[in-house]
């Protein structure tokens, strides 16, 4: 299995964004590229190259399943793995999300100490 070491993540909430920075990259060490909406990560997706995508659900304008069908269209980027981080984690809502083509879902609030370590276990498990 190939490690992990480059994740987008398209967070809209700069605070979170900041935790994910901090965690992901400060401290676990690996390469993060964040967006602050699904346009701009259409835009830098493949400068990005990621092995990973993040994305948050609710954000205004192109929501995370939108942005990341809109992903998936993009050459190369048909079968990167992705994660959905969301509050809103109903059975059914969580089983759209995983029809929407995530490898899981970390529900908000998620606990930075422990977020490095959900993200590495859904990225085993898509390897």
């Amino acid at each position: 299995m190939t490690e992990l070491n480059t994740i987008a993540c398209v967070e809209d909430d700069e605070d979170i964004r900041s935790i994910i920075e901090l965690t992901l990259s400060d401290i676990k060490g690996w390469n993060v590229t964040l967006f602050s909406d699904g346009g701009k990560a259409l835009d830098g997706i493949e400068a990005a190259s990621p092995q990973l995508i993040v994305l948050d659900v609710m954000m205004p304008g192109m929501d995370g399943l939108e942005t990341l069908a809109k992903i998936r269209a993009i050459a190369g980027f048909e079968e990167t793995p992705a994660i959905f981080m969301t509050a809103k984690a109903q059975p059914t809502e969580m089983t759209r999300y995983i029809d929407a083509g995530a490898v899981g879902v970390i529900v908000k609030p998620f606990d930075p100490m422990t977020l490095a370590e959900q993200i590495q276990d859904l990225w085993s498990k898509a390897a």
